[in-house]
């Protein structure tokens, strides 16, 4: 038996075997450089948070896919931001408990390895790559919306064949033309590129740009508010309460962001203290914008006229501010780049815990000898994003990504329940309010959403899932460090 086994702070045997709280550490692989404080941390959940949400889901959302004959539910997407909102608070309160007691890089996946057992670990972990990855996507595709916006505000015309995903509508464009999105696909590429300089460097970045993003947020609120119509607002919600379930399941990848920040625990100086905070200083201070937002956005423009690609900007056309729509057309481009930020990193930070772990080949853990970030993972992930981004609606691809977040806060909020009543002496800078109910309330929001979700969402994660069963009983298991240790 190994000194973790026998040091009884691990435990379980097989697939389900646990890695010692006190005892995990970045032992294996290079490790990462501690340069985030409290504001930076808490910047990158803002910016993980606001963005397409804002800019190009909430109207999405609100004006539905008549094409597809998925209905809008209109300005009860005020009701969709805020149910989302109360399950996200619930998971938030108890990732927090856990980045104060595990402040290490992996998220939901090291939280998931240390209480549940690798499988479980495995399974949130493989989860997580492809939902950070199809949101660094959904995100770009949001921002090219804005982009073709503004460009056709100052009078260029670009090629239509590169405004969107293949199948997508667009005038001009001849039968049998191939589109893609190279927009969306530069923007991803350029995202890895500022991980690659450095986690230092790139939070600095993030934080100026979080700052810009918010004050175009709070324009958008101030001003809007003076050109709400009440009738606007009537009918609230079209297609009722399960409308906004609905509206819901779509718009819940807009609260969180939280949860990929946690991933840069390791990299935080004083993770213990500072990662709750930042948690649920980010999550709300967005939800307070993004309500506003969202009543200033419907109030402003009837529901079927909003513009699912560039919403804010041409509801301000629409009332003569051409002008300022295209200030926020600009501030929503730079803002949203905060989003791909924030999951681009999560997805990273991931992949290199399992590497680091021996889930994953053990080259994905190398780190740059200077700069402490794993370049290898960051133009691996940018150039997946890219193609999603280049290839697929963003509808699609917002329903891809929650399925499995909605799964990963389901483990996440069990985990803290076991772990409370498993390990109640170890010292919590944080503990999750109203145990257990808090976190009972988040699994229960977070698998009611998830049946709101679309079939084809299910087929394609059962597929990913397959895959990810295969990798693991076939190179995973016997490769893990944890194998290596209980057979020592």
């Amino acid at each position: 038996m190994s000194d973790l086994q026998s040091s009884g702070l691990g435990g379980g045997s097989g697939i389900f075997r646990r890695k010692p709280i006190e005892q995990i550490e970045d032992t294996t692989g290079d490790g990462l450089k501690k340069t985030l404080g409290l504001w930076q941390l808490t910047a990158i959940g803002v910016g993980g948070i606001i963005g397409a949400g804002i800019f190009s889901l909430a109207g999405s959302v609100a004006h539905g896919d008549p094409a597809k004959g998925v209905a809008g539910v209109g300005p009860a997407v005020l009701i969709s931001f805020l149910i989302a909102g109360v399950a996200s608070a619930a998971a938030a309160f108890s990732y927090a408990e856990f980045a104060g007691l595990i402040p290490k890089a992996g998220s939901a996946y090291t939280y998931g390895y240390a209480v549940l057992g690798e499988i479980v670990g495995w399974f949130i972990g493989w989860d997580l790559l492809l939902e950070y990855t199809a949101i660094v996507a959904v995100v770009a595709i949001g921002i090219s919306g804005y982009f073709n916006f503004l460009v056709d505000q100052i009078g260029i015309s670009l090629p239509q064949w590169m405004l969107g995903a293949p199948g997508t509508e667009g005038a001009g464009v001849a039968p049998g033309t191939y589109k893609v999105n190279l927009i969306a696909v530069l923007l991803c590429l350029l995202i890895a590129f500022l991980l690659t300089r450095g986690i230092k460097s790139a939070a600095r970045f993030e934080t100026i740009v979080v700052a810009i993003k918010v004050a175009v947020v709070l324009l958008v609120i101030v001003v809007g508010f003076f050109y709400i119509k009440t009738g606007n607002l009537t009918p609230f919600a079209p297609e009722g309460f399960g409308g906004a379930m609905s509206g819901a399941a779509l718009v819940f990848f807009a609260v969180f962001g939280y949860d990929a920040m946690s991933t840069a625990a390791e990299e935080s100086k004083d993770a213990q203290r500072h990662m709750p905070k930042a948690i649920i200083y980010s999550l709300a201070i967005s939800m307070v914008l993004y309500v506003l937002a969202c009543l200033v956005l419907t109030g402003m423009q009837d529901y079927t006229q909003i513009d699912p690609d560039s919403g804010f900007s041409t509801a301000f056309a629409s009332v003569g501010l051409g002008g300022l729509g295209t200030v926020i057309a600009a501030g929503a481009i730079v803002g949203i780049l905060t989003v791909m930020f924030t999951f681009m990193l999560g997805v990273t930070r991931v992949w290199f815990a399992m590497s680091r772990d021996g889930l994953l080949p053990q080259w994905f853990a190398k780190t740059h000898p200077v700069r402490k970030v794993p370049v290898r993972v960051a133009w691996l992930a940018g150039i997946i994003s890219a193609i999603l981004a280049g290839l697929l609606p963003i509808i699609e691809v917002a329903e891809l990504t929650n399925i499995g977040i909605l799964l990963a806060f389901v483990v996440v909020c069990i985990a803290v329940i076991v772990l409370r009543y498993r390990r109640p002496d170890l010292p919590r800078t944080f503990r999750t309010p109203g145990m257990p109910v808090v976190p009972a309330i988040g699994v229960i929001f977070s698998i009611w959403l998830i049946t709101f979700l679309q079939p084809e969402t299910w087929l394609r994660f059962a597929a990913w899932f397959v895959a990810g069963m295969l990798i693991y009983f076939l190179y995973s298991k016997r490769k893990s460090h944890l194998n290596r240790h209980s057979s020592e």
